[in-house]
């Protein structure tokens, strides 16, 4: 089974592998084993407290027992713990989703529902699973395909590199990008470029910024007059990361409480700046 190479919002390559299937399968029995300790306690209960109920109340608690056995089960364990149930978090196992990010409880009930009624019900079934698994570059199974998701052995990102900066100058530009034309790759890209430029020569780093440019305005809209390249570059890379990183913190507070004011000081005298000799037309200055 082939490395799967996923690309986070920040546009960082993650060498990360798919899970082998001896080690899903471990966990999936990691996971049964637990689900049926689960279904023999709460059965139990269920069996001493309802001895006088009707037959259609005894099977309508039986159907519920299965549910929360095989669908709450995981849904709940891989919404809370973003990607993980106990059988997979002990062999070290993820569900994300295909572009790396971490996955909702959308994904987890599509494959919540998936597995207690496509994967398990028959044999017949639950062989396609594995051969899905085993054709699959990902390793991904029926429930996977259907969620937009990957299992993976987690493990660190294999490259790193300067973060690009946003230059102030094209902060409000940038702000109103539409960037859902900016692909993985192309944003691997521009930030291996942004990383390394200084580690190329001159003329390639002129001739591969400029075709850079090219692309990523193709895909953002034009930059403003003006603008040196490596800024644009900069500025829709951040602003790609900027945006990433509030959609995975989720909704923030749409109300802070004031702050006391600041105490007033007099006033410094302004120093002189000192001239930069990279500084290009705009003030745009390339950074280091």
């Amino acid at each position: 089974m082939s490395e799967a190479q996923l690309v986070t919002g920040e546009a960082v390559a993650l060498d990360l592998q798919p899970a082998a299937l001896p080690s899903r399968v471990v966990a999936g029995l990691i996971d049964a084993s637990l689900q049926l300790v689960v279904l023999l306690v709460v059965g139990g209960i269920v069996t001493a407290t309802s001895l006088d109920v009707s037959e259609a109340a005894a099977q309508a608690l039986s159907i519920l027992l299965l549910i929360v056995t095989f669908i709450v089960y995981p849904v709940t364990f891989e919404t809370l713990l973003r990607g993980r149930t106990p059988g997979k978090a002990a062999m070290g196992l993820r569900v994300v989703r295909d572009d790396g990010g971490p996955i909702a409880f959308r994904q987890a009930l599509v494959r919540g529902l998936s597995g207690a009624f496509l994967e398990r019900p028959g044999i017949t079934v639950f062989v396609a699973g594995i051969v899905s698994s085993l054709l699959n570059p990902q390793g991904k199974r029926l429930g996977d395909l259907m969620a937009g998701t990957v299992v993976l052995r987690e493990r660190v990102p294999v490259r790193g590199g300067a973060v690009a900066q946003m230059p102030p100058q094209l902060a409000g530009w940038a702000a109103g990008l539409d960037l859902s034309g900016l692909g993985n790759e192309l944003a691997l890209s521009v930030r291996q470029f942004v990383s390394r430029s200084d580690q190329l020569t001159t003329a390639s780093r002129d001739q591969l910024g400029g075709q850079l440019v090219a692309a990523v305005t193709a895909a953002v809209g034009p930059a403003p007059a003006g603008a040196p390249g490596w800024a644009v570059l900069s500025a829709v890379l951040a602003e790609r990361r900027r945006r990433e990183s509030e959609r995975l913190a989720g909704p923030v507070a749409a109300y802070a409480p004031r702050s006391a004011p600041l105490p007033r000081t007099e006033p410094s005298p302004a120093a002189e700046p000192e001239a930069s000799p990279q500084a290009g037309p705009g003030g745009f200055a390339p950074p280091g």
